[in-house]
């Protein structure tokens, strides 16, 4: 739930109730934080979260548009736009083709219009499963293209960011999109419309250094790792230790990048609730 405290928005969280440790057997699931067994049901039911300790397996961009958008409000944006290969990168176009028939996705990002609790929004929704969400010429112009709508109809804006960096194979034209799309979401701001950012694990690279970073509220996932560079280099160049769950979404919100730590069971209640505060009952 939101509180109002001295003009700043509070997240108070939901308790959820865990359970011990739980052995797995054949066929199920295994979490990678307590190691126990989670049935095809409940990851269902738990959206993806193990009931036992809260831990938030990957939830890909097919998946939480279906989470997030009331059913039958959503309209796709600018599916057309896909990418190729501008400066002939060897083996670039095999890996695009790999990822487009994996996911069934054209590119690492979902755009389009749909109604989250009520409220009309222009949503991006980034899949880790294409090249590790990274962010190419396409994904830079789908997100520039998507803020544009949600000016131009007078709508907030709401992505969830997953990524590994910048796409590499596009050289330079892939970090002239943290530039774009930060240019883009500046007139956006002047607009004095509404911009929320969830960055899921793992947010990094110039995905967070740009557009993800740029929310009026940002809000992570729990033990969602976010940053620009990985801890692990981040320890090799200085030749020290990092303070424990560096980068982590906890951390975040305790050094001030993140507004919220946020429960994926509590998210899409979480997010209307903050339409409702910036709209003022107004569903669009």
């Amino acid at each position: 739930m939101l509180k109002r405290s001295f003009g700043k928005t509070k997240y108070i969280p939901i308790p959820h109730d865990t359970q011990p440790f739980r052995p797995p057997k054949p066929g199920q699931a295994i979490c990678p934080q307590c190691n126990s067994g989670i049935t095809a049901e409940e990851m269902l039911e738990n959206y993806k979260v193990c009931p036992m300790c809260r831990h938030h397996f990957p939830m890909y961009a097919p998946e939480r548009l279906e989470w997030i958008v009331e059913p039958g409000s959503f309209q796709e944006l600018n599916n057309d736009l896909s990418s190729y290969n501008p400066l002939g990168f060897p083996g670039y176009d095999d890996k695009l083709a790999e990822a487009r028939e994996k996911t069934g996705l054209s590119e690492a990002i979902i755009t389009g219009l749909g109604r989250v609790q009520g409220y009309q929004a222009v949503l991006g929704i980034m899949d880790s499963r294409f090249l590790m969400g990274s962010m190419g010429s396409v994904v830079g112009e789908r997100i520039c293209l998507a803020v544009e709508k949600a000016m131009e109809l007078e709508l907030p804006f709401i992505s969830f960011a997953v990524a590994g960096g910048a796409r590499m194979q596009e050289g330079m034209l892939s970090l002239m999109q943290m530039a774009k799309t930060s240019a883009s979401l500046q007139r956006f701001h002047e607009k004095g419309l509404l911009y929320i950012s969830v960055m899921t694990h793992p947010t990094m690279g110039g995905v967070p250094a740009s557009f993800a970073g740029l929310g009026d509220i940002i809000i992570g996932e729990p033990g969602a790792l976010i940053g620009f560079t990985g801890p692990r280099v981040i320890e090799q160049t200085l030749g020290q230790r990092l303070p424990e769950n560096f980068q982590r979404a906890e951390f975040q919100l305790e050094h001030g990048m993140l507004d919220l730590v946020v429960d994926r069971a509590d998210m899409r209640v979480v997010i209307g609730q903050i339409l409702s505060l910036h709209l003022g009952g107004n569903h669009g």
